[in-house]
């Protein structure tokens, strides 16, 4: 039986190579990229200093708080009508319209901020969920700085007649016998208005951030 050999023809094997006239190549593979890698370095950092700012604001208020509620003291004083009698007489922020509503606010900021936290230290592990309600953080924000501001400032107008008095109205200082309560007091709002300060950073935190995302040919 007779057997032939099969004979490989280098034109016809480069002609067989060659991709057959109007087919397209296959396009490359396509690179899949991760989450960190798609997401620019400027989101991270503004991802980051958002979760630093809110725990920030979410310490201060909790301190100021805390200074306010524990600066409670008792001192014996002569009281002012007849027979003039001395009682033991407390002073606490519970006293006081002002720094029951600055308790009421600083508690309210420090709730507002542990959930900001939380939600912003989601945001930054994965980039991609809830662009939106981050995006509405700059309104409750602005909303929140007027309510500490207004509770700061009503409860340093407090402080102050506390500390120097008002002759005028015959309103008499007590700080030089409630001297501890005073401190405490003196301390929260100090702490509070520190907290006020971290708002406005968070605030023109987000305006930087929602300008960058407006278009150059808008401002043509």
């Amino acid at each position: 039986m007779a057997t032939t050999e099969a004979t490989c023809d280098p034109e016809k094997v480069v002609a067989e190579a060659k991709p057959v006239e109007g087919e397209k190549a296959a396009p490359p593979p396509e690179v899949i990229k991760t989450k960190a890698e798609t997401t620019p370095p400027s989101h991270r950092h503004f991802a980051l200093a958002d979760v630093v700012l809110r725990f920030l604001l979410f310490s201060l208020a909790l301190v100021a708080v805390v200074v306010m509620v524990t600066g409670n003291q008792t001192e014996t004083v002569r009281l002012p009508f007849p027979p003039f009698p001395l009682a033991p007489v407390p002073a606490k922020f519970s006293h006081s319209p002002a720094f029951i509503y600055f308790v009421a606010a600083l508690s309210l900021a420090a709730l507002y901020g542990i959930i900001t936290t939380l939600f912003s230290f989601y945001a930054l592990l994965k980039p991609a969920c809830c662009p939106k309600v981050l995006s509405h953080f700059v309104i409750f924000d602005v909303l929140l700085l007027g309510i500490v501001a207004a509770a700061t400032g009503a409860g340093g107008a407090i402080a102050y007649l506390g500390l120097k008095g008002n002759s005028h109205v015959g309103w008499m200082k007590v700080c030089h016998v409630y001297d501890n309560f005073c401190k405490h007091v003196g301390s929260s709002i100090i702490i509070s208005g520190l907290g006020s300060i971290v708002l406005v950073f968070l605030i023109l935190l987000y305006v930087h951030s929602l300008s960058k995302k407006i278009p150059k040919s808008s401002y043509n």
